[in-house]
């Protein structure tokens, strides 16, 4: 089905719906990999900041985000909100705080 082809609100919402469960799962699976992400870096000594590594990711998020047609800015400001709570993820569990 187009976007396009989609004629009333409820049908409308329903498919947004799906999607925003689609993100959560991804987001579940972004989490897994900061999990890890925190083990190994423990085991070779890096701390949860490395401030050349966010930038990266939020430079690739907006280069993504522009190449779709996003608003680059919003998108940047939503990864850094999510890398700066994997910092704070891997900082309890590099500090002794673990599940």
């Amino acid at each position: 089905m187009q976007i396009d082809d989609i004629s009333d609100m409820a049908t409308l919402r329903a498919h947004i719906d799906a999607l925003d469960e689609q993100l959560v799962g991804l987001l579940a699976q972004r989490y897994a990999l900061i999990a890890r992400a925190a083990r190994i870096k423990e085991q070779i000594g890096l701390p949860a900041r490395i401030d050349e590594r966010v930038e990266e990711v939020v430079a690739n998020a907006g280069r993504h985000a522009a190449s779709r047609g996003l608003e680059r800015a919003l998108i940047e400001n939503i990864w850094r909100q999510m890398v700066e709570a994997a910092i704070a993820q891997e900082d309890r569990y590099l500090n002794g705080d673990r599940p």
